[in-house]
């Protein structure tokens, strides 16, 4: 069921599952990066690089029973690509939403972005092309002094210190900023906030350190 492990996907392109095309999500991301439609993903919605991807769980989804979690566990037991989910966040799926947190982060252990609808995933999306475009075209060995550029979403300076905390690495770096925005408030976050957003065991290492 999930048949994307082999594809490759050239920088600042995206491979989108043909069910996509024609949606608002598809259109909003044209002209923005180079959206490419495949119709044998199986449970993947898109390809972002060649280890990452995202299921997209819309809020008909969550208001149509539990397929979707068959869906996202089948996809976490089959697959060893680095999985986002993308959950539309509405008045309608706010009731579902607390749920749905706690089986992705705590219990499937991926990553969990909220979105109000398919426009403001579509901004997501494209963000993170973004990031990995910059990382993949990093020199690895280039001078580790040399100031490097990160996500638009933190100076470098804050970005980098963020990645000092144990256990926080790049990508966690970027939904805590993405989440809290400063250090300032990732200093006063709870355990209970810090755990939906990097997991149990991160969490409480960010909040001792």
């Amino acid at each position: 069921p999930v048949t994307a492990g082999s594809i490759v996907v050239p920088y600042g392109h995206v491979v989108g599952n043909e069910k996509w095309r024609g949606s608002e999500i598809a259109q909003r991301l044209q002209g923005k990066i180079r959206l490419i439609f495949e119709d044998d993903l199986g449970l993947v919605d898109f390809h972002l690089s060649n280890r990452t991807c995202i299921l997209y769980i819309s809020e008909a989804d969550l208001v149509a029973g539990d397929e979707f979690k068959r869906r996202l566990v089948r996809f976490r037991n089959a697959s060893s690509l680095g999985g986002i989910v993308i959950v539309e966040r509405t008045q309608i799926s706010d009731q579902y939403f607390l749920a749905v947190q706690k089986l992705v982060v705590l219990e499937l252990g991926m990553v969990l972005l909220p979105v109000a609808n398919q426009g403001e995933a579509s901004q997501l999306i494209t963000q993170l092309v973004s990031f990995y475009v910059r990382e993949q075209s990093k020199d690895h060995n280039s001078n580790p002094f040399l100031r490097k550029q990160c996500s638009q979403l933190a100076e470098p300076s804050v970005f980098r210190t963020v990645q000092q905390i144990p256990g926080v690495g790049k990508t966690k770096a970027l939904l805590l900023l993405q989440q809290f925005g400063s250090i300032h408030q990732l200093c006063n976050a709870s355990v209970k906030e810090l755990e939906l957003v990097v997991g149990q065991t991160v969490a409480q290492q960010i909040y001792s350190f």
